[in-house]
């Protein structure tokens, strides 16, 4: 998020790199091991975003994450370019770009490995977005929604997507959206893949 005042940062964005720079040095040991796991290829992933976290302009932040066989394999933290009038447009929003990052990760692995991806499932703790991303009922609360985020109701109908609810405290990609306190950071840096690699790893 620190990018996005590049132009003209301030003492404050400057204070906020150090700080990460800080963080980066203290975890140099932590990365993401990757593990062989057998069964069919089913791709889960999570999608979450704040509501009007960009103080200048209210703009929200969507992230998501797909697992492939519980090893992360895709995440995005991205600041949506329209602002959401609520915190359940926001996640519907947020929710359609990773419905397109799944079907396109989906086709790659069929590609890559010739085999079919059983199911892409997502998951998402809204349950008025997943509504709305099932059918059209909600017009009236809706309707000023550009169109092109109605396409994850195309891919609910084909049978591309399978949309899970999970509850708040089981949703990994609050880590990409908003800033936690320590020890729940350092919990959902876990839940993501981020661990301790050995040397032995490393090698």
């Amino acid at each position: 998020m620190v990018s996005r005042y590049m132009e003209k940062p301030t003492t404050e964005h400057m204070a906020a790199m150090k700080h990460i720079l800080r963080y980066v040095k203290g975890t140099l040991n932590l990365g993401c091991a990757y593990e062989k796991k057998e069964g069919s290829l089913e791709l889960i992933g999570y999608s979450d975003s704040d509501l009007a976290g960009d103080t200048n302009d209210k703009k929200s932040t969507s992230g998501l994450i797909f697992f492939l066989r519980s090893n992360p394999i895709s995440w995005c933290s991205q600041k949506q370019k329209v602002v959401a009038l609520s915190s359940y447009e926001a996640e519907y929003i947020a929710a359609c770009a990773a419905a397109c990052q799944g079907v396109w990760l989906g086709r790659l692995l069929e590609d890559l490995l010739k085999t079919e991806v059983k199911k892409v499932v997502l998951k998402i703790d809204n349950q008025s977005a997943i509504a709305l991303s099932k059918n059209s009922v909600h017009h009236e609360r809706s309707k000023h929604i550009d169109t092109r985020f109605h396409y994850i109701r195309d891919c609910v109908e084909l049978g591309m997507i399978e949309i899970q609810h999970v509850c708040t405290e089981d949703q990994h990609v609050d880590i990409l959206t908003k800033s936690l306190a320590r020890m729940k950071f350092l919990e959902m840096r876990e839940r993501i893949g981020v661990r301790i690699i050995s040397r032995e790893q490393q090698a």
